[in-house]
């Protein structure tokens, strides 16, 4: 048995621009004075661009009001926006293409869950935007990763129940999104910082789809409960 959706975020799963992100807020906390840590970057993965500039004006003891706010971000998104120009399809990270086709062929639907508003023309750039039924538009969702609002937004668009949707996220606060949501958790990346997530594997070229579902299968049946650690305060 298959799910019905494979929900996919996009920094760090299909495409690695979280480094192009990060280079815009550190330019940004250069301009106002201060500087970030590279281990700064970890922390940002997975939130909102308010989220985001809201811990680096904590972090550099910035207090502004909500009209400069607007004037931060539209500035860090130009010079994000402007780094973009260099993306071509060959910057997928692996196996991202692969396991998009083969999703399709099985006649599952897909769906993007980026909090970046950016995220039509990143896929665009990468030519994988036919592969998607639907891209969630952050901007009309009430609250960022780790509440799972966009993750049910994207099932309600696709009318799939959320116990058939797999999701899959390379930050900690997106594996929480997906648990909230009630969905199975595929993390990307390294397993110690993706502890709540169902199952972890190292990038999307490590994943084997039939293994993939049958995990979700036992996971949606009961039989891997313990092993999930459902039980866990999320």
């Amino acid at each position: 048995m298959m799910p019905d959706a494979m929900l996919f975020d996009l920094d760090g799963v299909i495409a690695d621009t979280a480094g192009l992100h990060f280079a815009a807020w550190r330019r940004l906390a250069r301009e106002l004075g201060g500087d970030l840590p590279n281990s700064f970057e970890v922390g940002l993965k997975g939130l909102s661009r308010k989220d985001s500039l809201e811990r680096i004006l904590a972090f550099l003891g910035n207090t502004v009001g909500d009209e400069e706010q607007q004037r931060l971000m539209a500035r860090k998104n130009a010079w994000y926006r402007d780094s973009l120009k260099c993306i071509t399809a060959a910057d997928a990270l692996p196996g991202a293409r692969s396991i998009l086709e083969a999703a399709r062929q099985a006649g599952i639907a897909l769906a993007l869950v980026s909090q970046s508003r950016n995220a039509p023309e990143i896929l665009g750039r990468l030519e994988l935007a036919q592969f998607f039924d639907h891209v969630v538009d952050p901007s009309k969702v009430a609250r960022g990763k780790p509440s799972p609002d966009i993750f049910l937004a994207a099932a309600g668009a696709l009318n799939v129940a959320p116990a058939h949707c797999i999701g899959i996220e390379d930050a900690p606060a997106g594996v929480l999104a997906i648990r909230r949501a009630g969905m199975f958790a595929l993390g990307i990346g390294a397993r110690d910082e993706l502890d709540k997530a169902h199952m972890v594997r190292a990038d999307l070229a490590s994943v084997d789809l039939r293994q993939l579902f049958a995990r979700w299968q036992a996971w949606r049946t009961g039989a891997d409960a313990g092993k999930s650690g459902q039980s866990a305060k999320l």
